[in-house]
């Protein structure tokens, strides 16, 4: 007798193969057997011509603090997500030292877009090390199932204390971090993770402390992983850290590397593709490289009081350690300091930042004054040109006649989709990028994997059903080397999504206040999802809803060496 059989199914492997009409059993959270007639199961689904298909793997989030007092990872898993990859760019909350907290949540508050109110009310630090945070997570039980990088940027904090941010390590400080990642790698970490992006700043807008490794502490610290045999390494690439650069690290440890944001530029849209294709030439090579994109327009809503799209650009350097000051106004008034954005807005081969295509994709949600109420839903681009004005001017003039409170909607990256689907469809690509857990009041990505298979599959017609199901699921694992998931054959861990592809989709975003303290999020509800399993236990319901009563099923997975 199985635990569960689901039936009347359209079974999509997520191998590529085409769907077919069967039925599902599991047993002690693995499948047992898929097939037309699998035998009796305790309990019985009857999914009615629904689509069966692994749970989605989202490889780029940021729950590392919310984990610890949701183990929900909200509001991933009821966007049929299975497991979650924690840990991406480096920013992490372990392992660090008590002495260091409150610096590693500012820059998270600052550089993730986090609630540093809600991260100090939720987060219980019963761990100083990494293998303690793992072991922490574990105790405390999850739902989804987790994979963990170690980061970058808290183990320079923990070796270098106030310095981390200030200069390069000495060789007995590498060395010491290097420790630091082999204990993460023994502990379970599944690699390895940084950020050379110049935008990766953090409280008072220092830069994050992996911005200031040298070219031998990273050879060092990612040689860790060749050492050990086992882990990827995953970079938040800048403009100085190339692809060929990138390949010399997959040459030299053998082991995959994910490259991330790879983005289809406004201010240059052919980069991306240059640097796909020195991806492609690498791959050719016999070099494990990966390019991590996204299915959405990268976009957030933010305020002239909470500028986050503005911190892109180098020129913005002085508002953003002025913000919250008096004397900020002062400054985005100055025509020096508006002349130099100009400048910087128009210099080529800057990627990832603010460009000027982005003024006719800004649009004004809400005002302060009432004065300004018939501006609301308008957008900049067109404003501007209207007054006779630049739209920095424009745009600087009206945030602070608002008194920086007007909320603005921008889409900065992915608006062009015809450009889009070209990443979506390259075989280097890994299909992520959500960032859920951070910017949550900006924006709410978590449901990529739903928007992928309603719009660009569905909708658009770019991609199969199937590609689109194994592009999320088993080429997300096998990256990784997750083993036995993201596939529904015999012996695979039972992680489940049961969808209506006429309909699957995310829903329009919302404001919710279900973060410690009251702080609120953005949130989008999913359309057509009926069911999620993790590891054989129901977890979401035929609403979309999570299950309060289905206990902590996810595991948090610590052996990703590779298969032979």
């Amino acid at each position: 007798m199985h635990d569960l059989v689901i039936k009347n199914a359209v079974i999509v492997d997520g191998l590529g193969n085409p769907g077919v009409a069967g039925e599902l059993a599991v047993k002690d959270g693995r499948i047992a057997a898929v097939g037309t007639h699998v035998g009796a199961g305790s309990e019985t689904v009857d999914a009615a011509g629904l689509t069966l298909a692994p749970g989605i793997i989202d490889l780029h989030t940021h729950f590392d603090a919310q984990l610890t007092w949701d183990p929900y990872a909200t509001p991933s898993n009821r966007l049929g997500v299975t497991t979650v990859v924690i840990g991406n760019c480096g920013f992490t909350i372990a392992p660090c030292k008590p002495e260091h907290r409150e610096r590693t949540l500012k820059n998270l508050t600052h550089v993730e877009g986090m609630s540093l109110a809600a991260m100090q009310a939720g987060i219980d630090w019963d761990f100083v090390s990494f293998p303690d945070y793992m072991n922490s997570l574990e105790r405390r039980g999850l739902v989804p199932n987790v994979a963990a990088f170690c980061g970058h940027s808290s183990v320079r904090t923990w070796v270098l204390g106030d310095d981390a941010s200030d200069r390069a390590a000495t060789a007995t400080e590498v060395a010491e971090m290097k420790a630091l990642v082999r204990e993460a790698l023994d502990a379970g970490a599944c690699g390895f993770a940084t950020s050379t992006l110049e935008q990766h700043n953090g409280d008072n807008g220092i830069p994050m402390p992996s911005r200031l490794a040298d070219e031998h502490e990273m050879f060092e610290l990612t040689g860790a992983l060749g050492e050990a045999g086992r882990g990827a390494f995953m970079l938040t690439k800048g403009m100085k850290t190339t692809v060929p650069w990138l390949e010399g690290v997959a040459a030299k440890n053998g082991r995959p590397v994910m490259i991330a944001a790879m983005f289809v530029d406004p201010g240059d849209p052919d980069r991306v593709f240059r640097e796909v294709a020195e991806i492609e030439q690498a791959r050719d090579r016999g070099r494990e490289l990966w390019s991590q994109v996204g299915c959405f327009p990268l976009g957030m809503e933010f305020s002239l009081e909470h500028p986050y799209p503005m911190e892109a650009l180098i020129g913005w350097r002085s508002a953003m350690e002025a913000e919250g000051t008096d004397e900020f106004k002062r400054i985005i008034a100055d025509p020096n300091f508006r002349q130099a954005l100009k400048t910087e807005m128009n210099t080529t081969g800057v990627p990832n930042r603010f460009s000027s295509n982005n003024w006719d994709h800004m649009t004004i949600m809400s005002v302060h004054k009432p004065a300004h109420a018939d501006l609301i839903g308008k957008t900049v681009g067109p404003l501007a040109r209207e007054a006779g004005q630049d739209p920095w001017d424009w745009f600087l003039d009206f945030g602070l006649a608002d008194d920086l409170k007007t909320m603005f909607d921008v889409k900065l990256f992915n608006v062009d989709e015809d450009r889009v689907v070209k990443l979506l469809q390259n075989p280097a690509a890994a299909i992520t990028l959500s960032d859920a857990g951070a910017h949550l009041s900006f924006f709410c990505d978590a449901g990529f994997g739903l928007h992928l298979l309603g719009h660009w599959a569905r909708d658009r017609g770019d991609m199969s059903i199937e590609y689109a199901v194994q592009a999320l699921t088993s080429r997300a694992a096998d990256i990784y080397r997750i083993k036995d998931r993201g596939r529904l054959v015999p012996g695979a861990w039972a992680d489940l999504m049961l969808f209506d592809p006429k309909t699957v989709g995310r829903g329009e975003k919302r404001r919710v206040s279900d973060l410690p303290t009251g702080a609120d999020r953005i949130d989008t509800p999913a359309i057509g999802l009926h069911g999620v399993w993790v590891n054989g236990i129901r977890t979401v319901d035929e609403a979309g809803d999570n299950l309060k009563d289905c206990g902590t099923p996810g595991q948090l997975l610590r052996d990703f060496a590779d298969v032979s």
